[in-house]
């Protein structure tokens, strides 16, 4: 089933957490959490709100670049972001103006917007336009006069690559977050995937391995998982290397004992 990747449930949540003001009550200028989706509806076909369980034979979402090729999974691999407007450094901050930044990172390459494929927006709330890194496509229907669709490229979905950084620049730009803000947030952040790599694993962990051979633990990729699965076959190793010395005759177990002691000596 389609889910929500957790690299841009990272983003929405640090959306949500600056532009919805009042997070007790509906409110026209905030963005609610409503208004953030990344899955679509159970009836939508096809496109980056769909995992491999929804696309569509020869969907632009997967087949027009080897990146999505390569990165189809059951993660979807878009942001919706409705209305919002507040006021901040001493201007006014809409989605309007928030659409045309990010497009114009896009445009210049920044190294934090290389994984978007294409922004569907609206300038002026009257034309729709897109831009697309691919340059297939120039425009959108008339729902992103009113909401901005941002599509990441799927290999950054399914790698797992932190995508929060475009937005907390933005953020820091327009006066929501301090530098030092953005440091601590970033560093619980950057402490919270260190937490999850070492007991939990995760897209970006490699390879999974069973960590206690034919034990009851599930195979898994987190650092712990690993250092059982190697603590499992070094012991595996050193019964073999007792087995071997058992069966060789004394003199040639003594050398060989020797040659190992004079090797592991400094």
């Amino acid at each position: 089933m389609t889910r929500a990747p957790a690299n841009l449930l990272a983003v929405r949540t640090l959306l949500l957490q600056h532009l919805n003001t009042d997070p007790d009550r509906v409110r026209d200028n905030d963005l609610e959490p409503a208004e953030v989706g990344i899955v679509g509806d159970p009836a939508h076909r096809g496109g980056y709100h769909c995992g491999e369980d929804r696309v569509v034979p020869n969907d632009y979402s997967v087949v027009e670049s080897p990146r999505d090729r390569a990165g189809l999974t059951l993660y979807a691999s878009a942001l919706d972001v409705g209305w919002f407007s507040v006021r901040s450094g001493g201007g006014t901050h809409d989605l309007r103006s928030f659409s045309i930044w990010c497009v114009a990172q896009c445009i210049a390459g920044t190294a934090d917007s290389r994984d978007i494929r294409e922004i569907i927006y609206s300038p002026d709330g009257r034309v729709v336009k897109r831009w697309d890194r691919l340059g297939k496509r120039t425009s959108g229907d008339s729902s992103h006069l009113w909401h901005t669709h941002i599509s990441f490229f799927r290999d950054c979905t399914k790698a797992g690559r932190d995508q929060t950084p475009l937005f907390r620049r933005y953020l820091t730009t327009i006066g929501l977050l301090t530098p030092e803000d953005d440091m601590s947030e970033q560093a619980e952040s950057e402490i919270h995937n260190v937490y999850l790599g070492m007991f939990y694993g995760g897209t970006s962990m490699g390879r999974k391995v069973d960590p206690d051979g034919t034990g009851p633990a599930q195979a898994g990729n987190s650092l712990v998982a690993k250092l059982d699965y190697t603590m499992l076959r070094l012991d595996a190793l050193s019964s073999q290397v007792e087995q071997l010395a058992t069966e060789l005759p004394a003199t040639l177990a003594a050398r060989v004992a020797d040659e190992i002691n004079r090797r592991a000596t400094p």
